[in-house]
């Protein structure tokens, strides 16, 4: 397991959070440049579908983030289609993977240490 500090375990007990909530499968949160944070489950309707990681970038980038410090996905993975979302907009951010339960599975800096 990887020790996390306190700033990104407050990201995934948001990222829980909001899977808990929306009763999805998966949840994410994100923290921008100035430290502000964004949590969100998936969308899926017929009209729109975003993983939980795309929907918390969306959230972040439409409220005027302009990079982030980090993104955890709980019950996600490397392939979430979120990841290239987060990585356009800040290459260097940490991103955090964790099982239902909060356990952190996997945390990378940048892509090039994937």
């Amino acid at each position: 397991m990887t020790e996390l500090d306190a700033e990104d375990t407050k990201l995934v007990v948001l990222a829980r959070g909001a899977m808990g909530r929306t009763g999805g499968t998966s949840g994410a949160a994100v923290r921008d440049t100035d430290g502000r944070t964004y949590a969100a489950g998936p969308v899926d309707l017929p009209s729109l579908q975003l993983t939980a990681l795309q929907a918390a970038v969306a959230a972040a980038i439409s409220s005027g983030a302009e990079g982030f410090e980090a993104a955890v996905v709980v019950e996600g993975s490397f392939r979430d289609a979120g990841v290239s979302a987060v990585r356009e907009v800040s290459a260097g951010a940490k991103l955090v993977f964790a099982d239902r339960s909060g356990n952190v599975f996997d945390a990378v800096r940048s892509e090039a240490a994937r």
